[in-house]
């Protein structure tokens, strides 16, 4: 069997993240990238990881003709440019056998709803790249659970929380271009994995309704001045002016068709986080059952003193976001495959081949994104946000949250 040519759009940090997934997928390959900066450095990444000869190319245009699938891994703000383009591209004949987006799918449920209607008009499956709905643990729980939930019913309530001291580029942090803080950034996963998780064994990803979202979202650390100004000295984002949250926690709520069951997930989610780094922490709570995972409790830990401690030149070679570089560190010896990426690769790369759809596509990212608005459109209104409400519904449709729209401080507290 040939390889998979899968091509890059975007040569930044989960770009190069996934390139370390795909060293340990068989039969596919990285053909090419199309990006403003960091290509050479990936192309390089490639190379030394012998996952292809990454070519440079010069348009997204030129990228869709030489490769089977293209991966859109650039920033939240470049989504539909990018994807307009790919659309043109198939449209004059590049032989695409699908398109890749990472997650969110979009800023606004607007945003998503037209990269589906995109995708429709090509004619092409997608795969929505939610790496937590893809680790192993979450996986492997539901594999040996299944019997006990086939004998006590399904899972009533989920927690899901991803917390890290903070994004790597400044777009991150401009809610303008990002979509918001936190909770667009990573409330997504935790929402999406809550769903997941709660859902019962066999059924579709959807097949749980959404019936409310209650959120909350604040500006706890990156709001005091202090770290204003190392923020908008590191990383050029002024959180006076433009602030985001820094912290989100909420609650939705679903309901099973068949039997009328309410079951809630709960999200938590921070860039404050400032301990050994990345925290994904999940757990789930059946009628006598339960299961927890915690991506910092690793088998391998390891110890460096004060006088050691300058020759390590990056914390993060041990875990992802580490803020530390001494002390006794945690080590995840494996992190694109214990967070997913290896399996999302390999579920798109493997439908793409039947010419079907991923496991998770861009109508199920559409969804998320809806959960997600609907969360700060909740923390606005200060009270639960109905979905089964056709007001609601067709407010979302256009709906860009205060913070997105650089209006952060009318509701959040900033000095």
């Amino acid at each position: 069997m040939a390889n998979f040519k899968l091509g890059f759009i975007g040569a930044g940090f989960i770009a190069k993240f996934q390139a370390k997934a795909m060293a340990q997928i068989r039969d596919v390959e990285l053909a090419g990238v199309y990006a403003l900066k960091g290509t050479e450095e990936l192309a390089e990444i490639a190379k030394q990881s012998d996952i292809g000869t990454c070519v440079v190319y010069d348009s997204i245009a030129e990228l869709c003709k030489n490769v089977d699938a293209v991966a859109i891994f650039a920033p939240n703000f470049a989504r539909i440019q990018i994807m307009t383009e790919i659309v043109e591209a198939a449209k004059a004949g590049a032989p695409l056998k699908g398109i890749i987006c990472e997650k969110p799918l979009g800023r606004t449920v607007a945003e998503a709803q037209q990269l589906v209607d995109l995708a429709n008009e090509a004619k092409l499956p997608t795969a929505y790249f939610e790496n937590q709905i893809f680790m192993k643990g979450i996986r492997a729980q539901m594999e040996q659970l299944a019997p006990v939930q086939q004998s006590m019913g399904p899972m009533a309530l989920a927690r899901s929380a991803e917390e890290h001291a903070g994004p790597h580029e400044g777009w991150f942090w401009d809610p303008t271009q990002q979509g918001g803080g936190v909770l667009s950034d990573m409330g997504c996963h935790s929402i999406a994995v809550g769903w997941f998780v709660l859902t019962p064994i066999g059924k579709p990803v959807t097949f749980l309704e959404p019936v409310s979202v209650s959120a909350v979202t604040s500006l706890l650390k990156w709001g005091v001045p202090k770290y204003r100004k190392q923020l908008l000295e590191r990383m050029g984002v002024d959180y006076s002016k433009t602030p985001a949250e820094d912290f989100a926690t909420g609650m939705v709520t679903f309901k099973n068709p068949e039997t009328g069951q309410l079951v809630q997930a709960q999200f938590t989610n921070s860039w404050m986080y400032d301990k050994q780094g990345l925290r994904l922490l999940m757990d789930g709570l059946g009628p006598g059952y339960a299961f927890e995972q915690n991506s910092l409790r690793s088998p391998l830990e390891v110890f460096i003193g004060d006088d050691a401690a300058e020759a390590v030149a990056d914390s993060e070679t041990a875990l992802e976001k580490a803020t530390a570089s001494r002390g006794l560190l945690t080590v995840e010896t494996n992190e694109a495959d214990l967070y997913g990426y290896v399996d999302e690769i390999a579920d798109a790369v493997k439908c793409f081949r039947q010419g079907k759809d991923g496991f998770l596509n861009f109508a199920y990212g559409l969804e998320v994104t809806k959960l997600c608005q609907a969360a700060y459109m909740s923390a606005e209104k200060g009270q639960t946000v109905y979905l089964n409400d056709p007001a609601t519904q067709e407010a979302l449709k256009t709906y860009t949250s205060l913070i997105a729209q650089g209006r952060g401080a009318e509701v959040l507290n900033v000095d």
